[in-house]
């Protein structure tokens, strides 16, 4: 049976390796200050502030394993792994919204013990503390904030930031609040506020890399469309075994079967089929197999579209 296949190029690099320079640059400021506001936290007693300092910890923590997957992902393509290394980058944005949700149940439960029994708090040292924290994570963010539309990697190193800079406001809040009434009990209810704020976005983060993982189909394609888009195709009999999926963040890739009424026309079909996947869906990454439809229909196998 003749066929024939049209193939993109291979993956020379991802979206989030394009940001590798700001990724470290955020983890350089995230680090430096972690330990600054760790201090700041054991001295002033604040579980705001501690809870700010964990979201810190995670961060290096995820960043570090974004560049990590990224330096994976640059590995070249093996006989044992043909893409390469690619997906590290969405076993990183994985583990980074498991570690988040985690740690929000962890800060939970330290609310809670802490609403049986305040602890005091020091307002004017943890007000310092987290105003320099939200300066810190407003860089970061400006540092990121172009690859997290690209990569889910980055995305995730974003969100993390995000939920610190969201945390440095709720500190700075708290802080102003102790200082002016000394009511400590806003400090676990700002520190559990902190946590609960981000398991949407952490969840839907975690949503999407499980979704990459299963190879499930890129929200931005719509396949139904697709596969009407192929079978219009002068020549085209039928469209089987059409596959679409994310390889890692801005690389997907397409695998199908065209049945076509005529193996001469095979050559202009296949490029007619590549140029629509490359135009109007974006997919550069495809393997497309032409069959002829009449050794197919004598054997029973294709279903009229």
């Amino acid at each position: 049976m003749a066929t024939g296949h049209s193939h993109g190029a291979a993956p020379t690099g991802t979206a989030a390796g394009r940001h590798k320079s700001r990724l470290a640059m955020a983890l350089g400021l995230t680090t430096a200050f972690m330990v600054a506001e760790v201090v700041g936290g054991l001295w002033t007693g604040s579980l705001a502030l501690l809870a700010d300092a964990a979201h810190m910890l995670t961060d290096a923590g995820g960043l570090a394993l974004a560049l990590i997957a990224i330096r994976f992902a640059e590995r070249p393509a093996t006989p044992e792994k043909t893409f390469g290394y690619v997906r590290a980058e969405v076993l990183s944005a994985l583990t980074n919204a498991v570690v988040l949700l985690l740690l929000t149940v962890y800060i939970l439960y330290e609310a809670y013990q802490r609403f049986q029994n305040p602890p005091e708090i020091i307002g004017g040292p943890m007000l310092v503390v987290a105003v320099v924290g939200l300066g810190v994570n407003l860089v970061s963010m400006k540092l990121l904030s172009g690859g997290s539309s690209e990569s889910l990697n980055v995305k995730g190193a974003y969100f993390e930031v995000l939920s610190d800079m969201l945390g440095s406001l709720g500190v700075i809040v708290a802080a102003i609040v102790v200082l002016l009434t000394g009511w400590t009990i806003v400090d676990p209810i700002v520190g559990a506020g902190i946590g609960l704020f981000i398991v949407p976005r952490t969840w839907s983060l975690l949503k999407q890399a499980v979704h990459i993982l299963l190879e499930g189909t890129p929200p931005e394609v719509d396949l139904k469309l697709l596969q009407a888009k192929l079978a219009d195709l002068p020549g085209v009999v039928a469209v089987d075994d059409l596959h679409v999926w994310t390889i890692t963040s801005g690389l997907d890739a397409m695998s199908c079967h065209l049945v076509i009424d005529d193996m001469t026309k095979s050559a202009g079909i296949l490029t007619a089929a590549s140029g629509v996947m490359r135009s109007e869906f974006g997919l550069t990454h495809t393997t497309i197999q032409i069959e002829d439809g009449e050794i197919r229909a004598a054997e029973g196998h294709v279903t009229p579209l």
